[in-house]
């Protein structure tokens, strides 16, 4: 039975650091952009990640992409 896959959408996950807790140890938040088109390229996504965090206050810490896919019977 083959199955075929579908991209659906991608995921644009950032993690920042916001600052430390009374212990000295970095706090951390993130934040997702959802129902980005499949194609754009890896370079875009980091590029717009990193100019958006130019504009913050806090530092970006990482950038992952997230893939869906749908899956179906042939």
């Amino acid at each position: 039975m083959p199955i075929i896959s579908s991209g659906v959408e991608t995921e644009m996950v950032l993690r920042y650091q916001i600052g430390t807790n009374a212990g000295g140890s970095p706090v951390f938040r993130q934040k997702s952009f959802s129902g980005l088109k499949m194609d754009v390229s890896d370079e875009d996504l980091y590029e717009v990640a990193t100019t958006l965090f130019d504009l913050l206050e806090y530092p970006l810490v990482s950038v992952t992409r997230n893939n869906r896919f749908d899956l179906a019977e042939e």
